[in-house]
């Protein structure tokens, strides 16, 4: 049976974060600080330099035909566009920000311009995802094959995680806010980007050394 994401996050969380953010273990300890991060006032409502280089600490490159179109190109324009309307303090799972993320939503707009298959304006739905969650960490997951495996690659994941996020008042964002003060973070690394970290290190050699379409763990984690 699927375990619930908050009793993963209070069972193996602050061991699973810790040895994250041990000096040295993984370059992805350096996604969201990076240059002052993907939000800071100077870039956040537009793709930057910064942001093509900081994703590639989580193993991903944005093609440098597509990096060019985002940096001065209609498809950053369009972006931004996208990202004027996000607020920089939205929260996944907090009041008003499901919207956000629904079909048809600012943050959705923005994920299915990047996620096409034109090769100078698309990266895929991995990448489009990392990009967005270095623009808006508090609400966009980092979200890749070895988290998606955990819950049976569902759709609207957003929206899943959103209700997740809210339901029983707050008990997940609440259990992942204290995996982050019991490691000593404090908002160096997003709740969002805790639980990624956890699910991730859980699931990743194992992930790894079996074919995703068979591997034993895969729908392991309910959603």
């Amino acid at each position: 049976m699927p375990e619930k994401l908050v009793d993963i996050v209070r069972r193996e969380g602050v061991g699973h974060l810790g040895a994250y953010f041990t000096p040295g273990a993984y370059t992805g300890q350096w996604f969201e600080t990076f240059a002052g991060g993907g939000d800071r006032v100077e870039t956040r409502d537009r793709i930057s330099v910064d942001d093509l280089y900081a994703v590639e600490a989580l193993n991903v490159q944005v093609p440098f035909a597509v990096g060019k179109e985002l940096l001065d190109g209609q498809l950053g324009r369009d972006i931004s566009a996208r990202l004027r309307e996000i607020p920089t303090d939205a929260e996944l799972g907090t009041r008003g920000t499901r919207e956000l993320v629904a079909d048809g939503g600012h943050a959705d707009q923005a994920w299915h311009l990047l996620n096409n298959r034109n090769e100078k304006t698309g990266i895929g739905w991995v990448i489009a995802g990392k990009l967005l969650a270095r623009k808006r960490p508090k609400l966009i997951p980092v979200y890749d094959s070895i988290v998606s495996c955990q819950f049976g690659a569902p759709k609207h994941v957003w929206l899943k995680l959103h209700d997740q996020l809210a339901a029983n008042n707050g008990e997940l964002l609440a259990a992942l806010a204290g995996v982050r003060e019991a490691v000593a973070m404090g908002d160096r690394v997003s709740i969002l980007r805790v639980l990624d970290i956890v699910l991730w290190r859980r699931h990743v050699k194992e992930h790894r050394r079996d074919k995703p379409t068979r591997c034993p763990q895969r729908g392991c984690v309910a959603l």
